[in-house]
């Protein structure tokens, strides 16, 4: 079996990775700080801040999971830290991921029921169903992710500081690991489908609106549809090509289709990198605060 005699070249990546999520934390870490500074100044009047104060939690806890893994990637903790990172620190990093990227998409829909059906009644509009369906993502996130760490049972390797996490689990916490990753493929491409949908409505919408009302100056509503392409941009350049690089990725992790050594380490590296992207969007959330939340403006003011 080639899969078996595959050796992974980390040492380029061992380097440049913890370097790269070293700066990424430093980022995080201050504009997470600001924006968690503010938004919990702001009382909770509307679902909009209530699911905007619930990706400011996510982030946050998903910052302050990369040192672990800065160090741990490294090699430059113990193989009770890289047990630790996989055990623990990676599940929590992927699921408040996840978590994200679902308020992300239940924002879009809020936003869609505020402009486009500003006088329709929904449920979703209220504060309290807003806070209900947050915790529901939490719960619901955190209850799929229980099973990566209670699967994790099998006694690392304890000479050497850099392992596999995959090497922590058994058979059943395989066919998890991988059934977790598909759902999260589901989780991800409907999320932003919905986004799409939702901020095209709204686009379409704003345009009629400014055209209606025959406003001489176009500025507000390119301004408008700028914002609405900058938020899905962001999001799709974040998230998608981690999502388009996890599925063979999964099957290099699972015995699978995959056997060639080039391509899992080709494959390995690419998912390192789009990783790495997908974290990127800590930073980047803050931003989006800027472009939606007018309070969160002028808070900043």
């Amino acid at each position: 079996n080639t899969s078996v005699r595959c050796v992974r070249d980390d040492s380029v990546t061992a380097v440049v990775f913890p370097c790269l999520y070293s700066a990424l934390f430093l980022v995080a870490l201050i504009l997470n700080s600001v924006a968690a500074w503010l938004f919990f100044s702001i009382p909770s009047t509307s679902t909009f801040v209530v699911f905007l104060k619930n990706v400011v939690v996510a982030d946050m806890l998903m910052t302050l999971t990369i040192p672990v893994r800065v160090l741990s990637d490294a090699g430059i903790g113990s193989w009770q830290l890289r047990a630790f990172h996989c055990r623990y620190s990676a599940v929590l990093f992927y699921i408040t991921m996840y978590i994200s990227i679902l308020l992300l998409g239940a924002i879009s829909l809020d936003r869609y029921l505020k402009i486009v059906r500003p006088f329709g009644k929904c449920a979703l509009q209220r504060v309290r169903v807003g806070q209900m369906l947050s915790g529901a993502i939490w719960a619901v996130m955190l209850l799929l992710a229980f099973p990566n760490v209670l699967l994790s049972d099998q006694p690392p390797p304890e000479t050497i500081s850099r392992f596999k996490c995959t090497s922590m689990k058994g058979k059943a916490g395989m066919v998890w690991h991988e059934g977790f990753n598909y759902f999260c493929q589901v989780v991800f491409w409907g999320t932003l489908a919905l986004m799409v949908l939702c901020y095209t409505f709204i686009s379409k919408k704003v345009y009629r609106s400014y055209k209606a009302s025959k406003s001489r100056s176009q500025a507000a509503s390119h301004k408008t549809k700028a914002k609405i392409f900058i938020v899905v941009a962001v999001f799709f350049v974040c998230f998608a090509p981690f999502h388009f690089t996890r599925v063979p990725y999964t099957l290099t992790q699972t015995g699978g289709m995959i056997t060639s050594c080039q391509a899992q380490n080709a494959l390995s590296v690419a998912k390192q990198t789009t990783l790495w992207l997908s974290a990127t969007n800590v930073c980047l959330d803050p931003l989006i605060y800027v472009f939606l939340c007018q309070v969160f403006r002028k808070r900043l003011r």
